[in-house]
Formats: C-alpha cells, sequence, structure tokens
C-alpha cells in the first residue's frame, strides 16, 4: 500500500511538473503599430499600398512560435503609390467584386496550421488564407526578433476567385493583363 501511495505522488508530482513547464502564451498583434504591404503587378507595372489588421495573434510555446491567427480588414484597402482621382477609383475597383468584394466579404483570415523552426528566429509556416469566403493552404517565411516579426507572402488571387484581368480566367489581355499573383510583406509588433 505505501508503495502505491508513493508511485501515485510520484505520478502527481511529475504530472503538474509537465504541465507547468509548457508555457503557452498569446501574444496580441499592436494592430496600430503593425503594417501590412500589398504589390500587385500588371504587364505595363505595378501598384502598391496597405492593408489593416483588425486583430492577430501569434502563439509561443517556450519562447519558440507554434501558431497564430490574424483577421484582415478587408475595406481599408488604400493605395499609395497613386494619388487624387486615380487613387481613389483605384481602390474602389479593388473593394468591388471584380477583385475582392468587400461589400460581401469584409474580412479575410489566416490562420497557421503549421509551424516548423528554419533556422535561428526563422519559421516555416503553413497556413489555412480564406479571402472571399473560399479557404486555401499558404506556405510562407516568419521572422520573429524580441517583439516584432516579419513575414513575406506571395499569394495566387486566381484561386479566391478574384478574376478581373487575369489571364488564368480571360484570353487575349495583352498589356491590359494583371499577374495572379500579388505580395504581402508584414512587419507585425506585439
Amino acid at each position: 500500500m505505501k508503495n502505491l501511495i508513493k508511485i501515485t505522488l510520484v505520478l502527481v508530482a511529475f504530472t503538474a511538473f509537465s504541465f507547468t513547464s509548457l508555457r503557452i502564451e498569446k501574444k496580441a498583434v499592436k494592430v496600430e503599430d503593425s503594417q501590412v504591404v500589398w504589390k500587385g503587378y500588371k504587364v505595363t507595372g505595378s501598384h502598391e499600398g496597405t492593408i489593416v489588421i483588425k486583430s492577430g495573434e501569434l502563439i509561443f510555446e517556450e519562447d519558440k512560435l507554434v501558431g497564430g491567427e490574424f483577421v484582415i480588414d478587408m475595406t481599408s484597402i488604400a493605395v499609395t503609390d497613386i494619388q487624387g482621382e486615380y487613387q481613389g477609383k483605384l481602390e474602389g475597383h479593388l473593394k468591388s467584386d471584380d477583385f475582392f468584394g468587400v461589400e460581401n466579404h469584409p474580412t479575410s483570415s489566416l490562420v497557421f496550421t503549421s509551424v516548423k523552426p528554419s533556422g535561428k528566429n526563422a519559421y516555416d509556416v503553413t497556413g489555412d488564407l480564406t479571402i472571399k469566403g473560399i479557404t486555401k493552404p499558404i506556405n510562407f517565411n516568419l521572422s520573429v526578433y524580441g517583439n516584432k516579426a516579419t513575414a513575406s507572402l506571395k499569394i495566387d488571387r486566381s484561386k479566391y476567385n478574384v478574376k478581373y484581368g487575369s489571364t488564368s480566367f480571360f484570353d487575349n489581355l495583352k498589356d491590359k493583363a494583371i499577374y495572379d499573383e500579388f505580395d504581402l510583406v508584414s512587419d507585425l509588433q506585439f
């Protein structure tokens, strides 16, 4: 009986130690101090701008990144490389159903599904990206330094039914073609 009590106490102590030694910490992204820049390409040039993070968090275990989740405010799409009338027209067009249809899809999201260390402060991330209600997997690299993180994503808009000017959907666009892939570069603070 004494041995059974000793074994039980050892198991309880071991279990308690195991659970307390794993430190899971969710760190909210400071949306006002973070920035996401987009850049889209067409045959005759490119355009770029910003988009606002509505909410986000990175999840750490023992100071190692293990997860994350973000919501993007699609109504905040802004163009920064042109000004005036054309800036407003392009922003309106990007928000329209030709592109991201923000009236029906005001947010997009990214949920990390796998995070693997790839070097010092670097991670290979796989996540589920949802745009216009369509969810597809995406892979990208993310670096963490202190309370900052950076990531660059290359997104194929044709996978999310963003058709306007896409050679994946239309023929004979010539110099009116807009490439399917666009870039997102994020600088996060948490």
